[in-house]
């Protein structure tokens, strides 16, 4: 257990680096978007670009590790959404709740995490549950939170056109293209030329400490802005239930469902189940805030489960991994 906390604990100390900065002043909550912009815009897509360039295409292409995890992911909105759904939470606070559930931070946490505590070949299914959150459990809670009559800032938008434009804004988001051109580069085993090669390397290398600073600066900021009284007041029996769902019944059906499918012949990879159950449980993805204040759910609330989560996980994700190494 210790070994794991070694490796743990500058991921999650990074994090709380980030919170405390913001909240003590020492970073501008005015500079948090720009963080955010070259994290998303630069450094990240280069992370998974040069994981990409450097995993074997097959594992890129996994169907079983693709099938399973949307499977569970599909799950877990069906269920989030079934417990949540009531009194003052409609269907776009519902939907946006169910994609915290959902939706683990693996862009910004989980890809150089596990690649940390488990090599270089836990990047592959990583790069796969990337693309499944992002194209199709996004997309689907967006579709969701256009389904309640009255759902604030929805401009009369219908399910079908919400998914659609979610699916602009894939299209818009650089880290699905960078995971295609790594996967273009590895089946076509290109040779980039070295300065390319090295910016790109800069970049990659800075995700990480930058990912994970910004994570605690944008929890920070949520927090500050709901004591300004800038955020509605939200009940702990809101949030807190949600955010266990996220640490505890996720991975677990992902350990349920892949051990099952497996038991049935279908050809899922062991070491691609462990790394698929410790993505489930890792905290929620912190970007869910953005899209819940842009659809005008109750981003308080939003912002709450990702910090519960987040601070809890330092715990029950590095038992996770002492449970299934």
């Amino acid at each position: 257990m210790l070994q794991i906390l070694t490796v743990t604990f500058p991921f999650f100390a990074l994090v709380l680096c980030g919170y405390l900065a913001a909240r003590r002043g020492m970073l501008p909550l005015q500079a948090i978007p720009g963080m955010n912009g070259f994290v998303l815009f630069f450094a990240l897509p280069c992370l998974l670009y040069r994981f990409g360039a450097s995993t074997p295409i097959a594992e890129l292409l996994d169907p079983s590790v693709a099938l399973t995890y949307l499977l569970c992911a599909l799950v877990m909105v069906g269920f989030v959404v079934a417990v949540t759904l009531h009194g003052r939470i409609g269907w776009n606070d519902a939907a946006f709740g169910a994609l915290v559930g959902a939706f683990p931070n693996t862009g910004f946490m989980g890809v150089p995490l596990l690649v940390a505590l488990l090599g270089p070949k836990a990047a592959g299914p990583a790069i796969v549950t990337i693309m499944v959150d992002m194209v199709i459990t996004s997309s689907l809670c967006i579709a969701l939170s256009r389904l309640g009559e009255h759902a604030a800032g929805s401009g009369g938008i219908s399910a079908g056109q919400a998914a659609k434009n979610a699916l602009k804004g894939v299209a818009a988001n650089p880290m699905p293209w960078s995971i295609l051109a790594g996967a273009l580069v590895s089946f076509l085993q290109l040779d980039l030329p070295k300065p390319v090669v090295n910016t790109v390397g800069l970049l990659a290398d800075a995700a990480s400490p930058v990912a994970l600073f910004t994570i605690g600066a944008v929890l920070a900021r949520s927090q500050m802005l709901a004591l300004a009284g800038e955020a509605h007041p939200v009940h702990w029996a809101e949030f807190v239930p949600v955010a266990l769902i996220k640490l505890f019944l996720h991975p677990l059906l992902v350990l349920l469902v892949g051990g099952g499918a497996i038991t049935l012949g279908v050809p899922l990879d062991r070491f691609a189940l462990t790394v698929l159950v410790l993505l489930a449980a890792l905290p929620s993805a912190s970007n869910v805030s953005l899209l819940a204040e842009r659809f005008g759910a109750d981003n308080g609330r939003i912002a709450r489960i990702i910090l519960v989560s987040t601070a809890a996980a330092f715990f029950t994700f590095s038992g996770a991994v002492a449970l299934m190494t």
